[in-house]
């Protein structure tokens, strides 16, 4: 059983379910150590008191914020167990939304929320039908390690799950990293469409979404433990190169995952060109000319 990371309570109207949280995920890459390389003994990070020159245990070290260069305040986990937010012990529901109008941009790590004791069972259970039934996930305000958070609250296998968000204002703009406009035909478009139609599949299950990466790193582990020779690395069936011709690549990459799949040759969607006259795209470039400048909105 994971441990509990937080315990609290869901607020939904006047409706309170006590929850446990616990981690939804496991990570199960491997991990390393550093070590001193001409005896292999452990390098370990010490901490130091910068006043009295001496290392210090973890039971004499708490947080500060630092005012000043001269002046820090120290801030203990009572304080931040305390907050005067009614976030601080519950995690508030503030609207319900259609999953589809959350950019995934900023949903982050996600979290099982438990009901805590009998009483809480019946609210959490008319909380999961409720979302179940509406198709709509909750987005809520909760309060963590010294800082209010926003969360999004949905249904897996009957289980209330809650995942991270980034506020608005944390996610970069893009718009510097797109690249310079280029001309695109109908026909480059549906040989695209045609790729995308010979890779969909219903469900994320199989070897192509396996960690190959931990396997080779446990093989080399192992070899290197029994003294053996390092497995081989596999050859390059194909130098990867600069791509003359766009369309010819999207054809044989349809070729190939037709192949893979032991499929027959694929339906290109055919779309009908847009034809627009002359005269109206004259029009639209001299009132794309004309407008003026919109002003930047002025945070409150």
């Amino acid at each position: 059983m994971p441990r509990t990371v937080w315990s609290g309570a869901i607020s939904f109207g006047l409706v309170t379910v006590p929850v446990n949280v616990v981690g939804a995920t496991e990570n199960h890459s491997i991990q390393f150590h550093q070590y001193h390389l001409e005896d292999m003994g452990r390098v370990r990070v010490r901490k130091f008191c910068e006043v009295e020159d001496r290392e210090v245990g973890s039971d004499e070290i708490g947080k500060g914020y630092q005012l000043t260069k001269e002046q820090v305040i120290p801030i203990s986990d009572d304080d931040l167990s305390n907050l005067p937010l009614p976030t601080a012990r519950a995690i508030e529901i503030e609207a319900f939304v259609p999953l589809g109008s959350v950019d995934p941009i900023r949903i982050g790590e996600g979290y099982y929320l438990q009901p805590k004791e009998q009483v809480a069972a019946k609210p959490y259970r008319l909380l999961v039908q409720a979302l179940a039934r509406s198709s709509k996930v909750a987005v809520a305000k909760y309060a963590w390690s010294g800082r209010e958070r926003l969360g999004l609250l949905r249904v897996r296998d009957d289980v209330i799950v809650l995942h991270a968000m980034r506020w608005p204002d944390e996610i970069r703009d893009p718009a510097e990293l797109l690249p310079p406009p280029v001309d695109l035909t109908d026909d480059e478009i549906d040989s695209a469409i045609a790729l995308m139609d010979s890779m969909t599949r219903d469900d994320l299950e199989g070897d192509e979404f396996r960690d190959t990466y931990t396997e080779a790193l446990a093989r080399i582990i192992e070899a290197k433990r029994e003294n053996h020779a390092l497995p081989a690395v596999p050859e390059e069936t194909e130098q990867p190169g600069k791509v003359v011709d766009l369309m010819a690549a999207l054809q044989e990459s349809v070729q190939k995952a037709q192949a893979s799949r032991g499929e027959g040759p694929a339906d290109v969607h055919k779309m009908p060109k847009k034809k627009t006259p002359a005269k109206k795209q004259t029009a639209k470039k001299t009132a794309a000319k004309k407008a003026p400048a919109r002003k930047p909105r002025r945070s409150a």
